[in-house]
């Protein structure tokens, strides 16, 4: 006899499964549970892992991402959806959320206890892709507002907040374009050919038709084509087929076949002649059009390449370990840096008391319009000749604002410069929290070392050539710009979990936080990059020019500084990025980190032009 399982999440987790494999009508279905990202493959799902707290959150999450799976399993067919399926990529992709949104409808009709499920789901979703916060239409794929929209329209149901705002942003124009197809949702939900004829409908109507390929209902005549072009091509040869065939056949059908390929012939003879003429006709230059290239993944460069996406992850710090885990190491990070906390304490009390010092009143005096000054009123009555005197109050630089944290979370960093780095982020969040700015601690790392699953793809594709980025990225989101600093205090702890520092991909990391921030609604955005050396990943740098991922961390360097819209600024840790960054500091040694943190961000907020310039004017320190 097995010995009972201690882990109150256990008998969860087995019904979840059986229920899973029911719902799917698969009973050799595997079923698992992982903190990597959820997937489906033919053997089975892997879902959200659950822990012994088992938070509703958790269990919803865990039922919502079952249900989606097992009802596209039961109500997808694959060979039907490759007949249909799109040749463009954004295409694609509509066709694809499209498709998703459709087994969960019919689910839905069926068994209504998966609607709410999967509702969890997708608020889970949308929420860790901040769409909630997201104010333009152009920052969310048009493909995840269609599925969305199909979802609504089919079950009836309002979408989650988060996922709502993405609808409510590209409904205009979705139903401008596609209003009226999408009227007739509803009834081909229960038959996949049908809905997906009405879905290369709707790409067609949102503009992208020329990405939709062959219509895959349309007739087949290209065999009779083909032997017509070989009757013209070999006059001869098939003269002689038709003899043999007489020879074998009776005359009345050797008769017909005849007629039917002199016809066949005249018919392509005329189109050719046609094509011919407009060949003739048409101007150089006029070439039937090509789908469009597909958009560069990199704003600032067109040319960076990455080989699948698939594998990439951007995840809450909590859904990488467990509450009691990252606990555990909070404490193992505080234990560490136990002799520091003084002294950084100091420098955020500092930083403090010069942002408070700005928060104070401050007015523009003797002026012609403003707040009428009562203070200088005693100057009017002494001399009734002298003007009356106005005020106005000064704006302050630091209000309405929001500062990114970009943490390297490489292993190069692993021991004493990740504590330190995970210490001062803390700190400096608490610190500005109180002032009133917004902080956002971001960090970027791989999923594994040499590759991992997107070179397992490329070597099981043949090895092409310069694939470009070559690895599975993971960002993580420590504490996002609108959680409280208490609530997320123990994620920095996961910095301290063995095994989670990998590969530094920068150039990417920093184009995600720069479209994070650009998403804020914060009026002045500051972004400070923290890293102790150039980017580096051993199985991008095989196989792409030496220079490939420096080469983007440049460009999205330049770019960011070129637009303005953020403030960066970077701080090296015995690494000279001032190569790379126009305002940088290079530090020698950790224990300055601290030091060079403040006053950097200080500087930011100088009142004094030039006392300002001369902070930011810092190259290198220490």
């Amino acid at each position: 006899m097995s010995k009972p399982s201690d882990n109150p999440a256990d008998p969860f987790k087995k019904a979840l499964a059986e229920a899973t494999r029911t719902m799917a009508d698969d009973p050799d279905m595997t079923v698992t549970y992982s903190v990597d990202p959820s997937g489906m493959n033919k053997e089975g799902v892997r879902l959200p892992q659950v822990s012994r707290r088992m938070t509703r959150d958790e269990v919803m999450l865990a039922r919502g991402t079952a249900d989606a799976f097992a009802l596209r399993r039961r109500y997808h067919d694959d060979g039907v959806s490759a007949r249909y399926a799109p040749t463009g990529p954004l295409a694609r992709e509509i066709y694809d959320a499209m498709e998703t949104a459709r087994c969960e409808a019919v689910g839905a009709r069926d068994m209504p206890g998966t609607a709410g499920n999967i509702d969890a789901k997708i608020a889970h979703e949308a929420d860790r892709k901040g769409y909630g916060q997201v104010t333009q239409s152009g920052d969310v794929p048009l493909s995840v507002a269609a599925g969305y929209l199909v979802r609504q329209l089919a079950t009836g149901r309002d979408l989650p907040k988060s996922a709502a705002n993405v609808v409510d942003l590209w409904r205009g124009f979705i139903e401008d374009q596609a209003g009226e197809t999408l009227e007739t949702v509803d009834h081909v939900l229960a038959d996949q050919a049908a809905f997906a004829r009405l879905a290369r409908k709707v790409i067609s109507d949102l503009g992208y038709g020329d990405q939709l390929g062959d219509d895959p209902d349309a007739p087949d005549d290209t065999s009779g084509e083909d032997e017509a072009e070989e009757d013209q091509d070999s006059p001869d040869t098939a003269g002689e087929e038709e003899e043999g065939d007489e020879s074998e056949a009776s005359p009345e059908r050797s008769q017909e076949e005849q007629q039917d390929q002199s016809q066949a012939q005249v018919t392509m003879e005329d189109s050719a002649d046609m094509e011919q003429g407009d060949e003739a006709e048409m101007p150089e230059g006029e070439a039937p059009l090509e789908p469009p290239p597909p958009a560069p993944y990199s704003d600032a460069d067109p040319n960076y390449a990455v080989y699948t996406t698939d594998f990439d992850e951007e995840i809450k710090a909590e859904e990488l370990a467990e509450p009691a885990e990252l606990e555990r190491l909070r404490a193992y990070l505080d234990q560490q840096l136990e002799p520091l906390k003084g002294a950084v304490s100091r420098l955020a009390n500092k930083l403090q008391r010069r942002l408070q010092a700005q928060q104070n009143r401050s007015w523009d005096f003797d002026l012609e319009e403003g707040t009428l000054d009562a203070g200088r009123l005693a100057r009017v009555v002494a001399n009734p000749t002298t003007p009356l005197s106005f005020k106005q109050e000064k704006d302050t630089e630091f209000r309405d604002t929001v500062v990114t944290l970009l943490l390297d979370n490489s292993g190069s960093m692993r021991g004493r410069p990740i504590s330190i780095a995970a210490i001062c982020a803390d700190v400096l969040a608490r610190t500005l929290e109180r002032c009133s700015v917004k902080v956002e601690i971001l960090g970027f790392t791989t999923r594994a070392w040499k590759g991992g699953q997107s070179r397992e793809r490329w070597l099981a594709q043949g090895r092409p050539q310069t694939p470009g980025r070559l690895n599975d990225l993971r960002h993580i989101v420590y504490k996002s710009a609108d959680a409280p600093w208490r609530r997320v205090r123990p994620n920095l702890g996961l910095m301290m979990k063995e095994g989670l520092l990998k590969e530094n991909i920068d150039g990417e990391a920093l184009e995600w936080a720069h479209r994070r921030a650009m998403a804020r609604p914060e009026a002045r955005k500051i972004m400070m990059v923290i890293s102790d050396g150039a980017p580096v990943d051993d199985s991008t740098l095989s196989v792409n020019p030496a220079n490939y991922l420096e080469k983007h961390l440049r460009d999205v360097i330049a770019m960011v500084e070129r637009r303005r819209a953020v403030e960066l600024i970077a701080i090296g840790i015995g690494h000279d990025v001032t190569r790379y960054y126009q305002r940088a500091v290079t530090i020698t040694d950790v224990e300055q980190l601290a030091g060079a943190m403040t006053e950097q961000l200080a500087g930011l907020f100088e009142v004094d032009p030039k006392k300002r310039a001369r902070a930011l004017g810092l190259r290198r320190a220490g």
